[in-house]
């Protein structure tokens, strides 16, 4: 018999959790770096229109997805054709692949988490990242050779999601998105607040709210916008979907959809005046320019190198805000990592009829020996190869193909009938439109513009390393489409298209 499907004890604790799975590293470092690069202030007009077409109008598809079908996504696709299984477990080894190497970067903020309390970093931050905490090689060399404080810390994060995810939905990860979520807040209007009262503050906060409007006619900014929606909210990787899947019937779905988009981007606005006023601050006790302190794409580096930098001249203040910023992303980083076990858990759990507990086990065991790659000297260089293509590629790829399916081989009306049952807010046909039409258009351009920088620029050694990605990403879904389920009911049709 398979094991009974998991339920959310109360709406607030599904609000935390899709919250705690949106909100993540990129909302704290990505996004000040992204919207100071992309026009300033007048950023926020592409980013707004790429928030409704492409942020919200995929977060209902999912929701509506995973309540209508209450079941995972090879079984959902599976239900809506035979045929698409295999597409399902592409999308879970994409982001099984992101997990990997997400939490490695978790691993080393818990490494600068403890050493913010001494300013452990030293005088040098820059150098004591790249050597100190990483060691890192300019290619391969030294991919056998570990970093024994990288190492230790990865076992510890995976230690912990896998103690969260293991467990009962309403007394894992439910019950700790309950605590670290508001907590999460809470440190972050701490810094926010602080941060506004140092000298320099208004010189940061100024260079991130003053627009550049001929930015707007630059088409790269438009597609950073799309890329900052996409990465912030986690679309196509499932998580929404086996979220919703747990929601009892009579769930508002639109109120709870529009509540997590608006929250999380709220969120990233709101910490993006922090960060600039940190920046600000430290401009003008060294003299140097803000476009100086932060490179464009350096999200890394604004983290790890600028942040410590900053507490160094700051004095007492560092060593409150400096446990807060890096417990921020400690925190933050946990509820997103344990959002995408979910997924992967859920439909191993549903197809091969085993416990939550051993799924977890299977997930967190496999995730750990891929994240020994990123604890080597060579870890650096080999993420920055995942992140690119995985995030860049494949799983804006997934997501096209997501539009086609849901929009074009189902009954997409019926998606808008599960929507709109009990909600408050009512979704129309440009919803419909949006879905079959202009987000495959948008993020089509945005691929083709990703194979450009992220394939054909790369070296010979990158590509490689993105072909072997590649023949994973195909090889892997299809052995495990072929595998038979264990589970009699998953072969059963759930919604007729």
């Amino acid at each position: 018999m398979a094991e009974e499907r998991s339920q959310w004890n109360s709406r607030f604790g599904f609000l935390m959790a899709m919250i705690g799975s949106a909100v993540g590293l990129g909302n704290i470092w990505r996004f000040p770096n992204v919207i100071y690069y992309n026009g300033g202030g007048s950023f926020l007009i592409p980013y707004i229109v790429a928030l409704f077409i492409l942020g919200i109008s995929f977060v209902m598809v999912e929701y509506a997805l995973g309540y209508r079908f209450k079941s995972s996504v090879g079984k959902i696709l599976y239900s809506i054709h035979n045929k698409l299984e295999p597409i399902g477990w592409v999308i879970l080894v994409i982001i099984f692949l992101i997990l990997s190497y997400y939490v490695c970067v978790i691993g080393w903020d818990l490494i600068y988490f403890v050493l913010s309390f001494s300013q452990g970093w030293g005088a040098d931050p820059s150098t004591f990242f790249a050597s100190g905490v990483l060691q890192a090689s300019d290619g391969l060399e030294g991919i056998f050779s570990f970093v024994p404080w990288v190492l230790i810390s990865v076992i510890v994060v995976w230690a912990t999601i896998y103690t969260i995810t293991r467990s009962k939905l309403d007394k894992g990860i439910e019950a700790v998105s309950k605590i670290l979520i508001p907590l999460l807040v809470v440190m972050v209007i701490i810094i926010v607040a602080f941060s506004l009262t140092l000298p320099g503050a208004f010189i940061g906060v100024t260079q991130l709210v003053t627009p550049n409007w001929a930015a707007l006619t630059n088409f790269d900014v438009w597609l950073a916008a799309f890329g900052q929606i996409v990465f912030s909210l986690s679309l196509g990787m499932a998580i929404a979907i086996t979220y919703s899947s747990y929601l009892p019937e009579g769930s508002k779905l639109v109120d709870s959809a529009l509540t997590v988009v608006f929250s999380n981007s709220t969120f990233e606005v709101f910490n993006s005046f922090g960060v600039f006023a940190i920046l600000g601050f430290m401009s003008l006790t060294s003299g140097i320019a803000i476009n100086s302190l932060i490179t464009e794409g350096s999200y890394m580096g604004m983290a790890f190198i600028v942040f410590p930098q900053v507490f160094n001249v700051m004095g007492f203040g560092a060593y409150i805000i400096g446990p807060l910023f890096f417990g921020c992303i400690l925190f933050a980083g946990i509820t997103s990592a344990i959002a995408l076990v979910e997924p992967i858990s859920a439909t191993i759990t549903e197809k091969f009829n085993i416990k939550r507990s051993i799924s977890a086990t299977i997930v967190c065991g496999l995730g750990f020996l891929v994240s020994l790659l990123f604890t080597t000297q060579a870890g650096l260089f080999i993420l920055t190869i995942f992140d690119s293509f995985l995030n860049n590629f494949a799983l804006l790829l997934t997501i096209v193909i997501e539009c086609i399916i849901f929009g074009w081989i189902y009954n997409f009306d019926n998606l808008i009938e599960t929507m709109n049952e009990y909600s408050t807010i009512k979704l129309g046909k440009i919803w419909k439109f949006v879905i079959k039409f202009a987000l495959p258009i948008c993020i089509l351009i945005f691929w083709i513009s990703g194979i450009q920088s992220t394939i054909l620029a790369a070296d010979l050694t990158s590509q490689l390393i993105m072909l072997g990605l590649s023949l994973v990403i195909i090889i892997v879904p299809i052995i495990l489409s072929i595998l038979p389920a264990k589970n009699e009911k998953y072969y059963d049709v759930i919604d007729e298209i």
